[in-house]
């Protein structure tokens, strides 16, 4: 089983911005090419996993979020590196009404999900982000956790 880097989106892989939709205004959060680059060069595989629940609000559709990863692939590909797999959760929070969703974080469903995907071996892995949530996510999910503090860490 390999180990990984699961990476939250917004405002740590890329730039904070409340509900985006539109590719065009995906911009790398600073230092986060040359993050990935030295993780892959440590044989960490990169997964991507984010909350979504501008999809169960009715902001923004699917598509928007695959659209916002294609960009987030193009952006990343002059540098040579991409994240082997995106992880998106559409729904809301439980106290909106989603009850019994399983994948939005702080609960580790999509990290959980992954590394069966993947052969990931979480106990091997870390969970990077920028709130208690994906902190809490990357631990119930047996990884260790960092939490950066741009902002909203």
């Amino acid at each position: 089983m390999e180990r990984a880097v699961f990476l939250d989106r917004d405002g740590t892989l890329i730039e904070y911005r409340s509900y985006p939709g539109d590719p065009g205004d995906v911009k790398l959060a600073p230092g986060a090419a040359e993050a990935l680059r030295r993780l892959k060069g440590l044989n960490f595989r990169l997964v991507v996993v984010t909350n979504q629940s501008g999809v169960a609000r009715g902001y923004f559709d699917e598509s928007a979020v695959e659209k916002i990863h294609g960009r987030i692939r193009e952006l990343l590909q002059p540098e040579g590196i991409a994240p082997d797999a995106f992880y998106y959760c559409p729904h809301g929070p439980a106290e909106e009404g989603y009850e019994g969703c399983c994948c939005r974080k702080p609960l580790p469903g999509m990290i959980l999900q992954a590394a069966k995907d993947l052969g990931l071996d979480p106990g091997k892995s870390w969970m990077i982000g920028d709130s208690a949530c994906d902190i809490r996510a990357g631990l119930s999910g047996g990884c260790r956790a960092i939490l950066l503090r741009t902002g909203r860490g």
